[in-house]
């Protein structure tokens, strides 16, 4: 079988021939290539992989739209000629010597896909980390657990089958954590970790910015959005309704400080926070849907709020005033007031304010 490695790069022509001279050594006897999905650099790395080429079977692509390491090594996927696609960094962080068996473990179909790992036994990370960036490491881990069955979802370090990849219409990862992606969006019944040993860079600088852990966070939702579906948006929009409570009582309290009735600021605040809602489960939540016209959105959305409340309160009316149970326990029947009024919300939100677009009506009716 041939071996396509996908190495993402940007300005890092130092460990070009570094990298090249090390998948060499381990990849001894194997059919190989090295794909280098360089996204413009500029820093000599075309003449750098041109005289490698003499020597290597290495070639470079160089990328000038939609760059970001994900989306080169999607394009990477495309490029591959080889039976088995493996990715890793151009950093020297991932160990070449770790591909003969990722491979081994592919070929013999003991696993469909197989990820280099620093936290099962056998796997170090080097000495020179830092408390704050093993700290850094396991507080991104953390989110990411329930979405894979694997100890290091963070790795960018991973081999499969290229007729195993996701159709590329499903990937559309935000930021660099391409493996979780195609974890999450593929069909792996055998998922492996092998053990390596992550070293820091030597050459060059680190890409890992405030701004990409940023989009990891925003990758992270639209994955748990993903996998999860309905209970996914479910949890945001009870998470932007708490939020616009807030908002309702700043706005009551406020609005008493300037000489209002508490009656007339009641129905005062519940617009603000009504138009709160709305406008983060249009931008957050549901912003994968149909983007209907704000102001019909808005008012719907709004008399919609209102018949939840009546919902909400008339749960509360009924079991205070029937059930003695909670004529004595009041602040349940408020808890299932609440409860019910925001599935209700939520309910006419998910099929008729925030419509879905055709494409993910058509996926849902195919499962």
């Amino acid at each position: 079988m041939k071996v396509s490695i996908i190495v993402p790069t940007y300005q890092e022509v130092e460990n070009l021939q570094p990298l090249s001279e090390m998948i060499q050594a381990e990849l001894n006897g194997l059919d190989y290539e090295i794909l280098i999905m360089d996204d413009n650099s500029q820093d000599g790395s075309i003449e750098k992989v041109a005289k490698l080429s003499l020597l290597h079977p290495i070639r470079i692509i160089t990328r000038t739209e939609n760059r970001g390491l994900s989306p080169a090594v999607i394009d990477g996927f495309d490029e591959a000629q080889g039976d088995i696609v493996v990715v890793m960094d151009a950093d020297l962080s991932h160990p070449a010597s770790a591909i003969p068996k990722m491979v081994a473990l592919l070929e013999s179909g003991e696993s469909d896909f197989v990820l280099g790992s620093r936290y099962v036994p056998g796997g170090s990370i080097d000495e020179s980390w830092t408390l704050w960036r093993y700290i850094n490491s396991a507080v991104a881990t953390l989110p990411a657990l329930p979405l894979t069955r694997v100890k290091d979802p963070m790795s960018g370090f991973f081999a499969l089958r290229r007729k195993d990849l996701p159709s590329s219409h499903k990937l559309s990862p935000i930021g660099y954590k391409i493996a979780l992606e195609v974890m999450v969006k593929g069909d792996f019944q055998k998922v492996t970790e092998v053990p390596i040993h992550f070293v820091d860079r030597v050459y060059g600088e680190s890409k890992l910015t405030l701004g990409e852990q940023i989009k990891y966070l925003r990758h992270l939702r639209r994955l748990y959005q993903y996998k999860f579906k309905t209970k996914a948006e479910f949890f945001q929009f009870a998470l932007v309704g708490s939020s616009g409570f807030i908002v309702d009582l700043l706005v009551y309290l406020v609005l008493q400080m300037f000489g209002l009735s508490h009656t007339v600021a009641r129905a005062i605040s519940f617009w603000p926070a009504a138009t709160w809602n709305w406008m983060l489960n249009r931008v957050m939540t549901f912003n994968h849907r149909e983007k209907t016209r704000k102001a019909t959105q808005w008012s719907a959305f709004v008399t919609s709020s209102l018949l939840g409340f009546s919902v909400n309160y008339g749960t509360y009316y009924t079991l205070t005033t029937y059930v003695p149970f909670f004529q004595e326990h009041m602040i349940f029947a408020l808890i299932i007031g609440v409860l019910m009024g925001m599935g209700f919300n939520f309910t006419i939100s998910n099929l008729f304010i925030f419509r879905k677009l055709r494409e993910e009506v058509h996926d849902e009716s195919k499962h």
